[in-house]
């Protein structure tokens, strides 16, 4: 009796079935550099900004015409300006891969689906607001509205990392609903904190001045100083809630949610403390770029901070081990 040859799987079907079912290493590699990569990328368009390279690719998409790359006539600003550009790409890239690789746990876990599909929806929604950036001429308004879509995406990609090792949100909150409380209440100045930061900077020295022209780029019109005083007080909120939460979460006992609570709280604490440190030395030294811009780096990450404290508290639905 003769069999009948088996056709040969088509490459679109063996990729699909490569994909996993569940959460594994890869999808938690891939959760991981698309947060790092948020972050850093924060840190590469500060330094665009605070070096004065805003538009050291004068044109977009094209890096200037006739060009998508950088030329000598652009000097270092160009260098500066291109490479946060090609770091979108290679986020672009990495977002895309993290899509597709929880494309077909979709049905069983919708929340890492809908999290990656809104990341990856970002890239051209960014792109588009970079390009308005350069052709509004560096609007302070424009530039730090940039600024806060990172923010909202360190956001998302924070809980996309946390949904992956602990799953899917449950009902209801593990800590007691005051304490929630109280962490919203954090968060809300941590905003706060950020919002003023961003129009302290459009104010300041560091508004992301045009390279290829003599006047400087335009300002938001506001007083500096004042801002630089109000952007504190928020600031100063925060780190005393945070002690208090820092000090409830120590000193409570009764489940195993708490030592997560903890670990979380202390980690906010921390970079709160690098973060005010950071601000007295720079306003000292009359704000050194490279301080400035690891100042507006700890923000992102004191952002990412608190939306893991908030995370750490929510029930959760039991699921496999990530790894298992």
């Amino acid at each position: 009796m003769t069999q009948t040859p088996t056709r040969p799987t088509s490459l679109p079907r063996r990729v699909w079935n490569w994909l996993p079912l569940t959460v594994t290493r890869p999808v938690l590699v891939l959760a991981w550099l698309s947060l790092a990569l948020q972050i850093v990328l924060v840190g590469t368009g500060g330094a665009v900004r605070l070096t004065a390279s805003g538009l050291g690719c004068p044109t977009w998409p094209q890096c200037e015409a006739g060009s998508f790359v950088t030329t000598p006539e652009l000097g270092i600003h160009g260098v500066i300006e291109f490479s946060n550009r090609m770091l979108t790409i290679v986020l672009s890239i990495v977002v895309v891969l993290v899509f597709l690789i929880v494309l077909r746990m979709r049905k069983p876990r919708p929340d890492l689906f809908a999290l990656t599909l809104i990341q990856g929806l970002s890239i051209p929604f960014q792109a588009v607001l970079g390009g308005i950036t350069v052709l509004t001429g560096l609007n302070p308004y424009v530039v730090g509205s940039h600024f806060l879509v990172s923010v909202l995406l360190v956001i998302l990609t924070t809980i996309l990392v946390y949904r992956a090792y602990n799953g899917r949100a449950g009902k209801g909150f593990q800590t007691p609903s005051w304490y929630v409380a109280g962490t919203i209440v954090t968060a809300v100045f941590v905003g706060l904190t950020v919002i003023f930061g961003v129009l302290t900077t459009g104010a300041g020295p560091h508004a992301g001045d045009n390279s290829n022209a003599k006047a400087l780029a335009p300002r938001n019109g506001l007083n500096p100083v004042s801002l630089q005083d109000i952007h504190s007080i928020p600031a100063y909120i925060t780190f005393g809630l945070t002690v208090l939460l820092v000090a409830v979460a120590l000193f409570s006992r009764r489940g195993a949610c708490w030592r997560c609570v903890r670990v979380y709280s202390i980690g906010l604490l921390g970079v709160e403390i690098a973060q005010i440190i950071v601000g007295l030395v720079q306003a000292k030294l009359g704000l050194p770029i490279a301080l400035v811009n690891i100042h507006l780096v700890l923000a992102v990450i004191l952002v990412a901070a608190i939306s893991a404290l908030l995370l750490s508290q929510r029930r959760t639905r039991p699921v496999e081990s990530p790894l298992g």
